[in-house]
């Protein structure tokens, strides 16, 4: 049982439990849904990347949602420095979504209506947050 009372946190634990590496269930979802990020990920050592950029995801994500002690602010630099590259601001925020869908269909029947909300809420509140960022 989760021994998180934050929904967010919750749906990571749960997972957790189910899955020992979310990398490759989170990006496989991230090229099928978005098959122009596949090109992005051509190079020697892409797993090793995906797996520390997904890391670095979670981090900020559980900070965002919870305590912001700093962690967050690793979005605002992400963002930067993907625009500066070419990765399109609305695609470096959806990535945040296929990480709650990957949850979602990984948790299943444990995925609750509290998830839902708190998820959606933080889905919102990064987008904003990505907005003002500039």
């Amino acid at each position: 049982m989760s021994t998180s009372s934050n929904p967010i946190e919750q749906s990571f634990e749960l997972a957790a439990l189910r899955c020992a590496d979310l990398t490759p269930l989170v990006y496989q979802r991230l090229f099928s849904e978005r098959p122009e990020t596949r090109a992005m990920f051509r190079s020697q050592g892409s797993e090793l990347v995906m797996g520390s950029m997904l890391a670095l995801t979670i981090e900020a994500i559980l900070d965002f949602a919870g305590e912001r002690r700093g962690h967050f602010r690793l979005i605002a630099c992400e963002i930067a420095s993907h625009e500066a590259y070419g990765t399109p601001r609305e695609l470096f925020v959806a990535f945040f979504g296929i990480i709650r869908d990957t949850l979602h269909d990984l948790l299943g029947d444990e995925w609750s209506p509290e998830m839902t909300r708190a998820w959606d809420r933080l889905l919102v509140a990064i987008e904003a947050f990505a907005r003002i960022t500039a």
